[in-house]
């Protein structure tokens, strides 16, 4: 396969520096609806100057880069080896051009490595697939709204949550009451239903690459998607917990197998610069989205 070290140096400037426009229209509908001249609508105001500075310039959106994590989909004969050994290099390449912030820290030691690049760092997951082409999603997940983030083992009696889909509701409004304005919100939630306790934090992370105006193809998780979202703006927590009506700006769920004796329930919530890109190779033709 080509080398494509290059091409993920610009997957990652785009992620670390253009807000998705979906991302975008949402935080600028929810200042819309901001009372004028409240806490609220000036800090949803700096946000998108922000954003647009940080295009402009190709700046990070964010002080914090966050941890990269990278969903490849790859068809028979691509070496995930190959690919690793690219990202690591991109990764290295794009701290150096200031496009990540040092982000990778020995548990043991202490010291960062300068390069974004350390034990099982970046995060990234690989999956075969049927199509001739490769495609790479990469999420930057900031430190703050990691910290946040959080798994829930059903039932829960001190939040008198059963092991159903309104028991999973109540415990993931309990995580946004309790993130109050610590994840910088407005946020965007990925819930995960099920699994193991690993799969279940993936797969909620993976939820966050869904873009905010996708359905979900499961009418139950449609419905619990669309009324997390509302009854979590209720909590009046708004814009980093200045108080307001937009506390979240979007909620994606998914579902796993589970074992009978476990009901998980993993809650990765995503500060307002969801930090998202998409690449695709077809061949030597690379696009991004």
């Amino acid at each position: 396969m080509q080398d494509l070290t290059e091409n993920f140096v610009e997957l990652i400037r785009r992620a670390a520096t253009d807000l998705p426009a979906d991302m975008q229209q949402a935080l600028e509908k929810a200042k819309a609806q901001e009372e004028s001249g409240s806490a609220a609508e000036g800090a949803l105001d700096t946000i998108l100057r922000n954003v647009e500075m940080a295009r402009a310039n190709a700046t990070p959106i964010c002080q914090d880069t966050g941890t990269p994590i990278f969903e490849i989909h790859y068809p028979l004969g691509v070496s995930p080896r190959q690919v690793t050994e690219q990202i690591r290099k991109a990764c290295a390449v794009a701290t150096e051009r200031a496009y990540l912030r040092p982000n990778a820290v020995d548990s043991l030691s202490g010291k960062n490595s300068g390069d974004n690049t350390g034990i099982d760092y970046p995060t990234i997951h690989f999956h075969e697939w049927d199509e001739d082409a490769i495609q790479v999603d990469l999420l930057l997940k900031g430190g703050g709204c990691e910290n946040v983030s959080t798994q829930y083992k059903l039932p829960d009696s001190g939040l008198g949550a059963g092991r159903d889909l309104d028991g999973v509701r109540k415990v993931v409004l309990d995580a946004v009451n309790k993130a109050q304005g610590l994840g910088c919100a407005p946020g965007v939630l990925g819930v995960a239903i099920g699994g193991d306790r690993g799969s279940s934090y993936v797969k909620s992370k993976q939820q966050l690459l869904r873009p905010l105006d996708d359905a979900n193809p499961e009418p139950e998780l449609a419905d619990l998607e669309e009324r997390l979202l509302e009854e979590g703006n209720q909590l009046g927590i708004g814009p980093m917990g200045f108080g307001g009506k937009t506390t979240l700006l979007g909620v994606k769920a998914g579902a796993l197998h589970r074992l009978p004796a476990s009901f998980f329930v993993s809650v990765a919530y995503m500060c307002w610069a969801n930090r998202r890109a998409q690449m695709r190779v077809v061949g030597e033709e690379v696009t991004y989205a």
